[in-house]
């Protein structure tokens, strides 16, 4: 094999004079290279959501990572990112599996009370006379709902007749799901195991591409990336464990299916609120009205001192953004890209807020205003 075909790590070969290029060369190479790229991004369309994914993960474990390679460096190739890998498999799989078990489990008995519901209707509940309003809604739940056949009518017009095929779709997404998880832990995988290859690499080419400015605005996202995992993903899990505890306490039915929904919900600032909200709906569904207002209680008071104290300094600090923009920036994201926004979302907007304050001059970076500039200011 020859030198050229060789690969060793970033910034090993360097050519030793330019290679004269005429403008017309230069221009078809660029567009030689735009078209590679737009082909590349069709081709991973697909599965750029996983790679996505394994990238946040990969930037949010790599300080770990760092950690136990430098405790076992024989192992920094193989069992250290595999055992990450392993942990992250364990701490989102498990839970989805010990949760799916009892919802199967449910599901022939919640098929049969529709059934019987969709024959006979659903009587109002009796606490719906204790409500505001109670007297009105009564009467309209005796005419939409406890009237034989009126379930039936809202699932027909709800499935609007396609509900034929529905079970084929939820099967055939969720085995999509499961290859796309799969392909973001291997993704991970590898990703760990070269990270230091990875990131130097990345800081080479963005300082080639863009200056000093391209690797300043690299650390920036990587920063943004970590604190803004741990400012969501961590909160939220913890969240989702301190109200768990109180749903199993309380008696909320199936309490924990309700932590994991309030996890999920609460790496969205104040999202929480739905899930412990629907606890307390369905304690106050069995009679439990006491423990259905210590849950709204618990519940305010667990997402006040999260959303206001705990997660503003884990991801203002990395961030170093206003709490107001990393809100903005969360609720962007999702909107724009999907759940994968919750982390793009504040680590852009940490991005061009690193920019702004270089170019005038409030930060100190590569593109700074001139002397001049900041003399006739």
């Amino acid at each position: 094999m020859s030198d050229q075909d060789q690969i060793e790590a970033p910034g090993t070969w360097r050519r030793d004079s330019d290679v004269a290029m005429s403008r017309s060369q230069i221009r078809a190479s660029l567009v030689a290279a735009a078209i590679l790229f737009a082909a590349g991004v069709a081709t991973l369309k697909d599965f750029l959501p996983a790679l996505g994914w394994a990238v946040i993960f990969a930037i949010a474990l790599w300080p770990w990572y760092v950690r136990l390679a430098a405790r076992w460096p024989r192992h920094a190739r193989g069992l250290v990112p595999t055992a990450i890998v392993g942990a992250v498999l364990l701490a989102f799989v498990v839970p989805l599996l010990i949760i799916a078990v009892p919802l199967v489990e449910d599901a022939h008995a919640a098929g049969i009370w529709v059934q019987q519901a969709a024959q006979s209707g659903i009587p109002a509940p009796a606490f719906l006379r204790t409500l505001p309003y109670g007297e009105r809604l009564v009467p309209l739940w005796q005419q939409q709902l406890a009237q034989p056949g009126a379930l039936q009518a809202i699932a027909h017009r709800a499935t609007a007749g396609n509900g034929s095929g529905m079970s084929g779709r939820i099967a055939g997404n969720l085995i999509h799901r499961v290859v796309l998880a799969g392909f973001m832990l291997l993704t991970l995988l590898f990703l760990l195991r070269d990270i230091e290859s990875v990131m130097a690499g990345l800081r080479i080419g963005s300082r080639r591409a863009f200056g000093a400015a391209g690797e300043s605005v690299g650390r920036q996202l990587v920063d943004a990336v970590q604190g803004t995992v741990n400012g969501l993903v961590f909160v939220g899990l913890g969240e989702g464990v301190l109200l768990g505890i109180a749903y199993l306490v309380a008696g909320v039915p199936h309490p924990t299916l309700f932590g994991l929904l309030t996890a999920l919900l609460a790496m969205v600032p104040f999202g929480a609120t739905v899930a412990f909200g629907a606890a307390a709906l369905a304690l106050l569904a069995t009679g439990k009205t006491v423990a259905a207002i210590v849950i709204v209680v618990l519940g305010f008071v667990v997402t006040f001192v999260a959303d206001h104290f705990v997660r503003p300094v884990l991801i203002e600090g990395a961030t170093r953004l206003p709490f107001l923009w990393v809100l903005l920036g969360i609720l962007g994201g999702v909107e724009a890209w999907g759940l994968i926004g919750l982390v793009m979302g504040p680590a852009i907007m940490a991005a061009l807020m690193l920019l702004w304050r270089e170019w005038i001059g409030a930060q100190r970076g590569p593109i700074n205003p001139p002397a001049t500039i900041a003399e006739d200011s």
